[in-house]
């Protein structure tokens, strides 16, 4: 093992006891004061409809929400690397983003044309 190896094992040991400790804190520190109304589903102050017992349908356009924001997501992590290395990737590096840039164009395109920007 490394020199650098030993800091990121004890700051990862650290971290998880810490999240299992507080985790644990909160079951005997926190109230305990149960109620109906706390166990009941909470939907915006109204009463919960019965639910079909497959769950339901979702409408396609939280798929296409979500679609966007993985796919600016997965951009925005291939762009960082690529504006830290920029001077060293050259003319190469340039062309390579700019095909990244269409093909994301494209599904933004498609999202768009789908109408998974307009909020009804």
């Amino acid at each position: 093992m490394n020199n650098l190896a030993v800091p990121i094992l004890v700051m990862g040991l650290l971290a998880g006891v810490f999240g299992a400790g507080v985790v644990a804190l909160t079951g005997f520190i926190g109230p305990k004061r149960y109620n109906r109304a706390l166990l009941d589903a909470y939907e915006c102050g109204i009463e919960p409809t019965p639910q079909p017992v497959g769950g339901g349908r979702f409408p396609v356009k939280y798929y296409l929400t979500a679609m966007l924001y993985i796919v600016f997501d997965i951009e925005i992590v291939f762009l960082y690397p690529w504006a830290v290395a920029f001077d060293q990737m050259a003319l190469f590096g340039l062309i390579e983003m700019l095909l990244f840039m269409a093909s994301v164009l494209v599904v933004y395109a498609y999202i768009w044309r789908r109408g998974g920007l307009e909020w009804d």
